[in-house]
């Protein structure tokens, strides 16, 4: 099944296409729900590219990311190339794929610093099997969230120096209406779609919420409202909780909040 065509992005996409295309590695920063992984899987497909993906996790290991011998085989017949078993580094250098790194800055420095000799020379040394040298075509694409958000880290200065910065940002309203109404499985009406990205963009505005949703929550809000007789609040009360975050969650709750939004905007009761 093909993945939905990507909507608007022309100058993130024509920047991503040439920098794969000059054999340069490509860190990629937004806020969650933009699109990120969307736009480097396109990127891919269209240049022919493999796509080896990898998300970013604090546990995360070096012997994960490179590939490891498989212990039964060792004991049994000693560090033979047959017994190593691949990371998704060594695959996709072997494969000329993109390495595409999700999250990059939520990777221990460790793991981080294990991609520089790849990125820079192409080859990393695996100890027991010897030097393994990238295929035309490998290349690291790496996202990262700002710093604001939980859970991640600065990259270091020699990664970053690897790395060509494309941004993403939130995209315009129509851009996102087009989204919601390409992305959503239930058919919800142009009035239901306009709701949702209306209420899911003032989140992301409106001074009481610290961070806002991205147009994943529109997504989610149109699919549920339209399940729910085109309850528009009552979708949101549902979709929005584990994608925003309140300035001040102890004085206004979000349903007070979602209320409130709802009269600004003039969404109608269902």
């Amino acid at each position: 099944m093909s993945s939905p065509p990507i909507v608007g992005r022309q100058a993130e996409t024509e920047a991503l296409h040439a920098c794969l295309d000059a054999g340069r590695h490509v860190l990629l920063e937004g806020p969650v729900g933009v699109g990120k992984t969307a736009l480097a899987h396109a990127i891919c497909r269209s240049l022919g590219r493999g796509f080896v993906r990898v998300d970013g996790d604090g546990r995360y290991t070096e012997a994960r990311l490179v590939g490891a011998f498989d212990p039964p085989a060792v004991l049994a017949s000693g560090y033979r190339p047959e017994h190593f078993i691949a990371g998704p580094l060594v695959r996709a250098m072997r494969e000329g794929a993109v390495l595409f790194v999700n999250e990059l800055n939520r990777m221990p420095e460790g793991v981080q610093n294990v991609l520089l000799p790849a990125m820079d020379e192409g080859r990393v040394v695996v100890p027991q099997l010897g030097e393994v040298t990238a295929a035309p075509g490998f290349a690291v694409v790496a996202t990262q969230n700002p710093a604001e958000f939980v859970a991640t880290a600065a990259l270091s200065e020699a990664l970053l120096d690897r790395f060509e910065l494309v941004r993403l940002d939130y995209q315009s309203e129509a851009e996102e209406l087009a989204i919601v109404t390409q992305d959503t499985r239930c058919s919800p009406g142009a009035a239901l779609v306009a709701q949702a990205v209306a209420l899911t963009r003032a989140t992301r505005t409106d001074p009481r919420f610290r961070r806002g949703a991205s147009v994943r929550a529109a997504i989610a809000i149109a699919d549920i409202a339209a399940r729910l007789g085109g309850d528009v609040t009552r979708a949101a009360a549902i979709a929005l909780p584990t994608r925003v975050e309140l300035l001040d969650p102890q004085g206004t709750s979000l349903p007070d909040l979602l209320a409130d939004l709802k009269k600004k905007l003039a969404i109608a009761a269902p």
